[in-house]
């Protein structure tokens, strides 16, 4: 049964429904946070190789603007966060995948009437794929949604005074870190990594961190669990598997760029084990909630979603704008017809494991890698077995993945933009065009902005023109599974090691979950420790560890979240702007160092000091 006050909360929501919701300020509004959200959200994703959710920042944005309209009402501000975290999910999906193509070397840039075809695609059938979930999810189930009801609270208590000062948290935040950044890797004044290798034997393990201001802030949103998790992930790959690796099979000298080399040709493979099983058990353990919510959904209401006919002319237009994609790379009708109801229905499924997982976990800790690994290895042996060749095998087994990943990082997203929503008594078939609005604005600014990074920073491995890239971990990985599948070359015996891994992490946290302990281990977060490089997961703990700080220190980390959003958003935004120059051959470095990572040091130690401090 609900409680008093969600009774309450819903009572006073179905008075709210009479105020205007989908107004041409909010949704102008939500369209521009949407395309800033979304470019931030992909510099982080393509540097860090993870992303956060934006509702909360997006409804801190909405409401200090919108306060300055006397008639403007708090479902506006509900629309506004509802079109802006679209964007931010959808650039997930984007970073996730589609960088594999010019991994692979198929693209030499991101194409921008492709990208915004594949990710239009996926995220408007994200949005439409998880509408007959809504009623059973939401309402029925009664699933915790926690950033659905945290966005819910920062709206109803962000009176003009409260909004003001997210906003100054936010602003002051993006503010230092876009400095931070700007002397780092702009004016080249000082290194932010400090990294060694260590002789173990004939080979070496890797110790390293990166100070960058937007590691440390995701690690403060994702919060203590999730980010030791990561950390452990890391140290069972560089500083176990990788010494054990190298001295019993493939002796290195004790130098990073050796140790380097070793993770990212053999032993960042164990994450694809990982997450494949992640993902097949995050389906498997929804498996019943599933069947209710769509035996549920039958009997939903009506005249609160988008009508049936509507949703299904619209389903039938994105399957012929997917076979249109696929049709240029297969040999027949028959596989285009084959491979576009295959996709539909893993991103009908993933969508719905998403949505699902969004009101457990929330959409910030969604599996939404895991679940697209094992799309891409299902797609890639079904083509092989087709007997698809091995030049466009790779490329449709990615672009099915790349759709389903957007549909699913949009999937989860708006279930829980619709349980804040519900909540707040909006009406739902405005938001789901709300969802749309996101997704339609972000897709026209994804592949400039990627382009960009591109070509200012490289993407995957260093190399003599970009020593320092950007290293795009999941697309990265993602390129190595489906040209393994193909060409054969994949290392089975290290992706049946971290299945293995996997299984182990799963057995472990169900241990805890039937022995009723708070900490949990998701699988997913230990896989996304294996392939990322240390130096970043490093800071992440640092994060997870401050934000349990200033939990058990202060009982509340709302302002401190605030702040962390602000320092992200700042930091891949200037890397975005430095790269601009950078294209165009201009060198803003001033041609001095300062020795060593310290100046780096005192600004991580500076942002960490205000995280604590604010109020």
């Amino acid at each position: 049964m609900q409680s008093n006050r969600a009774r309450s909360r819903l009572h006073c929501g179905s008075m709210n429904r009479n105020v205007p919701q989908l107004s041409a300020r909010a949704l102008l509004l939500g369209a521009i946070l949407s395309i800033v959200l979304a470019s931030a959200n992909a510099y982080l994703g393509l540097f860090a190789g993870l992303t956060v959710s934006a509702s909360i920042p997006a409804a801190v944005i909405s409401m200090a603007i919108l306060r300055w309209f006397r008639d403007s009402n708090v479902l506006e501000n509900n629309i506004v966060q509802t079109a802006a975290s679209a964007g931010e999910a959808i650039a997930a999906g984007a970073i996730f995948t589609l960088p594999a193509l010019v991994l692979m070397g198929y693209w030499q840039d991101f194409l921008s009437g492709w990208t915004m075809l594949i990710c239009g695609v996926g995220g408007l059938l994200g949005v439409l794929l998880t509408i007959p979930l809504r009623h059973a999810l939401i309402t029925e189930q009664q699933l915790p949604f926690p950033e659905g009801h945290a966005t819910a609270a920062v709206l109803e208590a962000g009176h003009a005074e409260s909004g003001a000062q997210g906003v100054r948290l936010l602003v002051g935040g993006a503010l230092l870190a876009a400095l931070i950044k700007f002397c780092d890797s702009g004016l080249k004044l000082w290194s932010s990594v400090a990294q060694t290798a260590l002789p173990v034997g004939k080979g070496a393990a890797y110790a390293g961190i990166n100070m960058a201001p937007a590691l440390m802030s995701v690690g403060a949103i994702v919060g203590l669990n999730v980010a030791l998790l990561v950390f452990a992930g890391g140290v069972l790959t560089w500083l176990i598997a990788l010494p054990l690796y190298t001295h019993l099979f493939a002796p290195i000298p004790a130098e990073t760029g050796a140790a380097l080399s070793v993770w990212s040709g053999q032993l960042r493979h164990m994450g694809v084990g990982a997450m494949a099983v992640g993902g097949l058990w995050a389906v498997w353990n929804m498996r019943g909630a599933l069947l209710g919510g769509l035996r549920a959904s039958a009997d939903r209401r009506r005249g609160e979603d988008l009508p049936p006919l509507l949703l299904l002319t619209l389903l039938a237009g994105l399957a012929l704008m997917m076979g249109w994609v696929y049709a240029s790379l297969l040999p027949s009708l028959l596989f285009t017809v084959a491979v576009v109801i295959a996709a539909l229905l893993a991103a009908f499924l993933f969508s719905a494991v998403a949505a699902y997982m969004a009101g457990v976990v929330g959409s910030s800790n969604n599996p939404i890698s895991g679940v697209t690994i094992a799309t891409l290895l299902a797609t890639a042996f079904g083509l092989y077995l087709a007997g698809i060749d091995a030049g466009n095998g790779p490329v449709v087994a990615l672009m099915v993945g790349a759709v389903v990943c957007c549909a699913a990082a949009i999937g989860g997203d708006s279930m829980q933009d619709l349980k804040a929503g519900e909540l707040l008594g909006a009406t739902p078939w405005k938001q789901q065009l709300a969802q749309m609005l996101g997704v339609v604005s972000a897709i026209f600014v994804l592949a400039p902005v990627m382009s960009l990074l591109l070509h200012a920073y490289g993407l995957g491995l260093p190399t003599d023109e970009h020593p320092h890239p950007l290293p795009a971990p999941q697309a990265s990985l993602m390129a190595a599974v489906a040209q393994g599948v193909f060409g054969g070359d994949l290392p089975w015996s290290l992706v049946a090691v971290g299945a293995v891994i996997g299984i182990a992490v799963i057995v472990f946290d169900e241990w805890l979950r039937r022995s009723g302990a708070s900490f949990r281990a998701p699988v997913l977060a230990v896989a996304v420790g294996i392939y990322l490089p240390l130096k970043y997961s490093t800071p992440i703990a640092l994060g997870g560890v401050l934000a349990w700080y200033i939990g058990q220190k202060q009982g509340v980390r709302g302002p401190s979240l605030l702040l962390a959003a602000g320092l992200i958003t700042g930091e891949a935004l200037m890397g975005i702007l430095i790269a601009l120059p950078l294209v165009a051959g201009v060198d803003l470095s001033l041609g001095v160092q300062i020795a060593g990572a310290w100046p780096a040091a005192l600004g991580l130690g500076a942002c960490m000091l205000w995280m604590v401090r604010s109020r």
